[in-house]
């Protein structure tokens, strides 16, 4: 009969006591995020229940297994403890990550709401989403050592390891130049404040938005909705362009040919009407001049402001569209035409 009753009595004592903590654990973050609603902190750690609970649970089951009198957990009491002992270092990892989570999020969170600038908000985002990546990189390589270390046979090829030490860090080096240089720029991205998330860029002719920067590659959403994904270090080693750098506003411009007869004055007073109507314009500024001739044309061009890349692409293809249907409606011999035919002589 004791046989049967102390594998229930330790088994389902762990369990009830892993319950009973993580509940009184839970109520005293709800009271906490309640008592404290201008952060989000305490909300978000109340994310940490699983691994919590599994932490706790293994963590009793490994000091009190051994209390097991029963024949099966005998034979196998040295795996059995192997066991535990890998689930509760796992388990830990993934409690501190976590926790290291809903830090960097509360932290941000705060901090957006906050803050006036956006761009210092996608710098700050930029910034906190590497960081937990390096963190969770950092708990996940100490927690595989620590697995292994569990293992008598890699505690008795420790010494071995650490003699060739100098030889294997020259062959992973070298073996591993391409991701080490991916992670240092990364981190030269991060903190460096060259491009953040929600950047518009314009990489290799083609322009959009950061999505997603990693350690080791970066995410530029298209207009086209595409996704180009780019090693870090290539925004470290060639140029490319920011249009959200130092601001977001910007200037863009429309190119009409047109024949020379074209009504310029009317044409400005037309660029003014149409922007009137049109909510991206931001109101900044706009222009319209001839820029160029050629025998049989002349380049307008009108300039027009917007508050972002965005904003811009709307107003040129707007400008665009009912400046064309304006002159065609209107003023149809301004638009270009080819001569079939030789001029009249003057006598």
């Amino acid at each position: 009969m004791e046989n049967v009753l102390r594998p229930l009595i330790v088994i389902g004592g762990s369990v009830v006591l892993t319950l009973a903590l993580v509940w009184l654990a839970d109520r005293l973050l709800r009271r906490a995020d309640a008592r404290h609603s201008e952060t989000p902190l305490w909300g978000l750690l109340r994310r940490c229940r699983v691994p919590l609970q599994v932490v706790v649970l293994a963590a009793l089951l490994r000091g009190t297994y051994g209390q097991i009198k029963w024949r099966p957990v005998k034979d196998h009491e040295e795996g059995l403890g192997q066991t535990l002992s890998l689930v509760l270092i796992g388990a830990s990892a993934w409690l501190v990550v976590r926790i290291a989570a809903a830090v960097v999020e509360a932290s941000y969170a705060r901090y957006a709401a906050s803050a006036l600038n956006p761009a210092r908000v996608r710098r700050v985002r930029t910034q906190v989403t590497l960081i937990q990546r390096v963190v969770t990189a950092v708990v996940g390589v100490v927690a595989a050592a620590s697995m292994l270390l569990t293992f008598p046979a890699m505690r008795t090829a420790g010494a071995s390891l650490l003699a060739s030490a100098g030889i294997i860090g020259i062959v992973a080096g070298v073996a591993a130049q391409s991701t080490l240089g991916n992670l240092f720029a990364g981190l030269q991205i991060a903190f460096g404040d060259m491009v953040r998330i929600g950047d518009t860029v314009v990489v290799d002719g083609e322009w959009g938005v950061v999505e997603e920067i990693t350690l080791t590659f970066l995410a530029v959403r298209t207009w086209d909705e595409r996704r180009l994904t780019m090693p870090v270090s290539y925004f470290t080693s060639k140029p490319f362009q920011n249009w959200s750098r130092g601001g977001a506003q910007m200037t863009g411009t429309v190119f009409f040919h047109l024949d020379h007869s074209a009504p310029i004055a009317l044409m400005r007073e037309q660029l003014a009407d149409i922007l009137r109507e049109c909510p991206a314009w931001d109101g900044r500024d706009s222009a319209l001049a001839v820029t160029d001739t050629t025998p049989s044309t002349i380049v307008v061009r009108a300039t027009v402001t917007a508050k972002d890349a965005g904003d811009i692409w709307t107003v040129r293809v707007t400008v665009r569209e009912q400046m064309i249907t304006w002159l065609h409606t209107r003023h149809p011999y301004a638009l270009p035409r080819i001569a079939t035919a030789e001029a009249d002589e003057q006598g």
